[in-house]
């Protein structure tokens, strides 16, 4: 199944379940910190420059962006968490706004969970790595801004992630870079090999 990806359009920002779209086709979803990238990857891999909104402001997302991709997958952008600056409710209500749609979308198929590559992951990612794996049969981490460090320093803090993380075989670890065009190539060689050719199949 090959994807049109001049067709598309974000179909709703939500708050609540009630808003989610009644939508059939496959859904991948998004998440990590705040300012980790993840509107940038949006963006790049669909080829659009300001597609997704992308705020210099950490923490400023806070709705959930479902994005509709040649009627055949659902990109959804998670809000970013672990911004100190908000305050004590203001990151509840989004955790829970995140474990709200992460246990109750059927049309869930992957969440990937996006880490700086240049830093070792939180706390924060790991509990979410927790999370996913409860969801998910196996994990996916795509770790940005790889551009920035070299590349010696980006082969050590993947390994670094993958120890931090507990990544096992079978799990997916992908570098990503908006620089980089190779890794569009490979951020959709995942989503048809491991999501939409999967649902063909089935």
């Amino acid at each position: 199944m090959k994807l049109n990806t001049n067709k598309v359009e974000l179909i709703i920002s939500a708050v609540k379940k009630v808003q989610y779209p009644n939508t059939t086709v496959p859904e991948i979803a998004l998440v990590g910190r705040s300012n980790v990238g993840k509107s940038s990857l949006i963006n790049k891999v669909l080829n659009r420059r300001n597609f997704a909104r992308v705020s210099a402001t950490p923490g400023k997302t806070a709705t959930i962006n479902f994005f509709n991709i040649d009627d055949k997958l659902t990109l959804v952008d998670l809000p970013g968490y672990g911004y100190a600056a908000k305050s004590h409710d203001e990151i509840k209500k989004w955790g829970d706004r995140i474990g709200e749609y992460i246990n109750s979308r059927h049309q869930l198929n992957q969440v990937i969970l996006l880490v700086d590559s240049r830093h070792k992951p939180s706390i924060d990612d790991v509990n979410m790595m927790k999370w996913i794996r409860q969801h998910c049969e196996y994990a996916v981490v795509f770790a940005t801004k790889c551009d920035k460090i070299s590349k010696t320093k980006l082969e050590e803090n993947l390994e670094l992630i993958i120890e931090t993380l507990d990544l096992q075989d079978g799990d997916i670890l992908i570098p990503f870079s908006t620089k980089n065009s190779e890794c569009v190539d490979d951020f959709w060689e995942y989503v048809h090999g491991c999501i939409l050719d999967d649902d063909e199949e089935k």
